[in-house]
């Protein structure tokens, strides 16, 4: 019978060691409750501003890392020790295998690749249990400070886009592919007005900066500008849900989808015919926004060009062309004459109207699929997301190269960014919204499970500094828009 090599023996039983030592990460015996039980209660002895339920929850967090790390730490020893008996065993065998007598650079050859191979699953083996306790971490983390306040149920068919009023009374607005507008109350989720006016899909909406205007854009090839009125309703107590369970995220059907009690849109005034008709396209609208001083609106469309209309004549001032592919986006300078429209053929383009006499044309290259969504911020920066899955942050001064690159999992929709605190809002199409700064660092992810968050891809993103409740709404394909309460200071101090 043959019998086992040395070699193989001793492979054989560092084997069964680090079996051994896997599992005894999954236990915690008394010794170790007594040792760490300690330091705790002489943790939960001091001041803290920390609720309980948080502290203890850091507590017990560490406690794991702790355990971990030691188990790794002996684990490591040993695979040392491995590592040095095989060697010497390699070294010893090394004289006469197959009756040939190997080289010392052979030797040293084998032996360095026993050693990278142990290397390899030490570092594989640190990675693995590790990670979920990192990832539960930082969970617990983005739930104390991304917190779901409101959602609205309404529309028949997904939204496309959603946008907050500027000027009193502040409301919450979502275009839908039902062909329909949604008026909100942020406080109490309810409907106000209801825009039936289009005959497609309706894909952006936006408030005009002073008055009681909406501006919205639709696959039936127009731009509508309708005015509304709305009254508030008396605000209503708001559920707590930072108490939502902190387990790990589950998955979500796709199928699964708020209920809609019927159709809660049908009790709220509705406005059937807009002010202007804005009818020069020869494709779907895909989005529209008011120039700074709403004395002017901008138009993009999937006929490969944008149009500059004047809002009192309803005349078409100037029709932008230029881009290759359809158009996807387009977005207007918070106080300058600015636009920045985005398309399919990988670019976008800045068009400067700040002259009256001329109008200037600067091309971004630096994306590698569709360009979704280019939005401005405060001063001389443009970000710019794509179906590439980056996210990439210019100045305005020097187009040569990005000044910061973010790179993600999944293709990004329409982003939008919080001017004060320049953070990004990126709605993904695997249903997640992260936050990142403007250098490219990523600050949360919004908390996403069976009992909140977007069951289906999401849309767009908008930010609202200015109100209490909500300060960032989303919306995607599972027919409803999500308001969060995104504690800013301890997101940045947590970066």
């Amino acid at each position: 019978m043959p019998t086992e090599s040395g070699s193989c023996s001793t492979a054989r039983q560092a084997k069964q060691k680090r079996k051994s030592h896997s599992l005894s990460i999954r236990r915690t015996n008394s010794s170790e409750q007594e040792r760490t039980g300690l330091p705790r209660e002489m943790l939960e002895g001091q001041d803290s501003k920390l609720p309980s339920s948080v502290r203890s929850t850091l507590l017990e967090l560490f406690g794991q890392i702790e355990r971990e790390f030691e188990n790794l730490y002996i684990e490591n020893l040993e695979l040392r020790r491995e590592i040095d008996t095989l060697n010497e065993r390699l070294a010893g065998e090394g004289q006469a295998i197959d009756g040939a007598e190997l080289s010392k650079g052979q030797l040293k050859t084998k032996a360095s690749h026993s050693t990278s191979q142990l290397s390899q699953k030490l570092k594989t083996t640190y990675k693995a249990s590790t990670s979920k306790i990192v990832s539960s971490f930082k969970t617990t983390t983005s739930r104390a400070i991304c917190q779901l306040v409101k959602e609205y149920i309404g529309h028949r068919d997904g939204i496309w886009d959603v946008s907050v009023a500027r000027t009193q009374p502040v409301v919450l607005g979502t275009a839908s592919a039902d062909h329909t507008a949604l008026l909100w109350s942020i406080e109490t989720g309810r409907c106000l007005v209801k825009y039936a006016g289009h005959m497609g899909s309706v894909n952006s909406i936006k408030f005009h900066p002073s008055e009681q205007l909406a501006l919205t854009a639709s696959g039936d090839q127009t731009a509508h500008i309708w005015r509304y009125v709305v009254q508030l309703p008396t605000p209503q107590p708001v559920a707590d849900t930072s108490q939502i369970s902190g387990e790990d995220e589950i998955e979500c059907s796709d199928k699964d989808e708020p209920d809609i009690d019927g159709d809660v849109s049908s009790d709220c005034p509705t406005v059937r015919v807009p002010l202007t008709s804005l009818k020069s396209h020869q494709g779907v609208v895909i989005a529209a926004d008011w120039l700074v001083g709403g004395k002017q609106v901008v138009t993009a469309s999937w006929d490969r060009t944008a149009n500059l209309y004047d809002v009192e004549t309803s005349e078409l001032v100037h029709s932008l062309t230029g881009h290759d592919q359809e158009l996807t986006h387009c977005c207007t300078h918070p106080t300058q004459r600015l636009v920045v429209t985005s398309s399919r053929d990988t670019t976008f383009r800045l068009w400067d109207f700040r002259d009256p006499s001329i109008h200037s044309v600067n091309v971004f290259q630096g994306h590698t699929d569709t360009v979704t969504s280019a939005v401005f911020t405060v001063g001389d920066n443009v970000v710019s997301g794509s179906d590439d899955r980056t996210v990439k942050v210019w100045d305005l001064k020097n187009m040569r190269s990005p000044i910061a690159t973010i790179r993600t999992d999944s293709a990004i929709n329409r982003i939008n960014v919080c001017v004060g605190q320049k953070i990004i809002a990126l709605p993904h199409d695997n249903r997640q919204v992260r936050l990142f700064d403007m250098s490219g660092v990523r600050l949360a992810r919004l908390p996403r499970s069976s009992r909140q968050g977007h069951r289906r891809m999401v849309c767009c993103s908008a930010w609202s500094e200015d109100h209490p409740m909500c300060n960032l709404f989303t919306c995607g394909f599972d027919r409803q828009a999500i308001g969060w309460n995104i504690n800013i200071p301890a997101l940045l101090q947590e970066k």
